[in-house]
């Protein structure tokens, strides 16, 4: 992962754009809300959302917080307003849908603010599917330089650095990791052709210490999590180790939760070679706790605890 330094003085000025996101619309269907990763793109979360649309399931995927926008603008975003464009997302669908049950996915630090709004929303959101979630880099592919980020968490000079991905992106199908690296190869900071499509290839050191100051926060919260909850990660994920489930499985007070593993993909699961089966366990995950609401699980039972395999 290369490293870029850039001074720029100019303060950057907002772009208008119309990338919000998606939204699938099924009437009378639970709605379930998509949540990208951070510097990703709703486009990853594409794959899911047409295999549970098709399901009948209402699908909510906004853009997060300034993921439209310059870098410069990215750069500065604070945890809290990626919070608040997921928090607002919820309740705009919750008042469009009265009496619908809502889920809710997110990839990597997506699936933490999953999390957050699970602990926030007891009450109104059915279940949580957490897919790669990220609290800690320490997958195989991230640069020993991780181990010296928390120094640079009070050190203006974070402002000015930013990390540039490097094979293989998250990504273990080799067909689209050629169009990542086709398009990041040439792609320069600014660069917001394909944005919608990939993501930003660059990574603000920034936003890294947001996402340590969102997992602090987070953590005191896991505690209060009790809905259902699902964990699903590639045993070989490059950027964050299957640890990181398991941190939330030993916190969370759900009664109802899982882990699955998956052995063909590394981090982006929802566009990778599992990407079939992690919209299967989604949406059979999510079935279960829609038909233990109308009294009966889907083999007649009820709903049980699931525990989580060892790993």
């Amino acid at each position: 992962m290369s490293v870029k330094f850039v001074v720029n003085f100019k303060k950057p000025k907002k772009i208008k754009t119309h990338e919000n996101g998606f939204y699938f619309k099924n009437n009378g269907g639970p709605i379930v809300l998509l949540i990208h990763g951070l510097t990703g793109t709703p486009n990853e979360m594409k794959f899911l959302a047409n295999f549970l649309s098709k399901k009948g399931y209402n699908i909510v995927c906004p853009r997060l917080a300034n993921h439209d926008q310059p870098i410069e603008i990215l750069k500065d975003t604070k945890w809290q307003e990626l919070y608040q464009s997921v928090r607002t997302a919820f309740l705009k669908a919750e008042s469009e849908n009265n009496h619908s049950p809502i889920f809710v996915a997110g990839l990597s630090m997506g699936a933490l603010l999953t999390l957050l709004l699970a602990e926030e929303f007891p009450d109104r959101i059915s279940g949580v599917s957490c897919l790669s979630p990220t609290l800690f880099y320490d997958g195989w592919n991230v640069p020993w330089s991780r181990h010296f980020l928390h120094l640079v968490n009070w050190n203006p000079l974070k402002n000015f650095f930013y990390f540039k991905e490097e094979p293989p992106y998250g990504i273990k199908n080799e067909a689209i990791r050629q169009r990542i690296y086709d398009y990041y190869q040439q792609a320069d900071l600014k660069d917001l052709s394909h944005l919608s499509k990939y993501g930003y290839p660059y990574f603000p050191v920034t936003l890294l210490c947001e996402l340590q100051s969102l997992v602090k926060h987070l953590t005191k919260k896991l505690p209060n999590v009790r809905v259902p909850v699902q964990m699903l990660q590639a045993k070989n994920d490059d950027v964050t180790s299957v640890k990181n489930s398991q941190f939330i499985y030993d916190r969370i007070s759900s009664k109802v939760k899982e882990i699955f593993l998956l052995h063909n993909s590394y981090h982006v699961i929802t566009a990778d070679e599992d990407r079939e089966t992690v919209a299967e366990k989604v949406d059979e995950f999510f079935s279960r706790i829609k038909n233990h609401s109308n009294g009966t699980n889907a083999n007649g039972s009820k709903l049980t605890h699931v525990l989580a395999p060892a790993i």
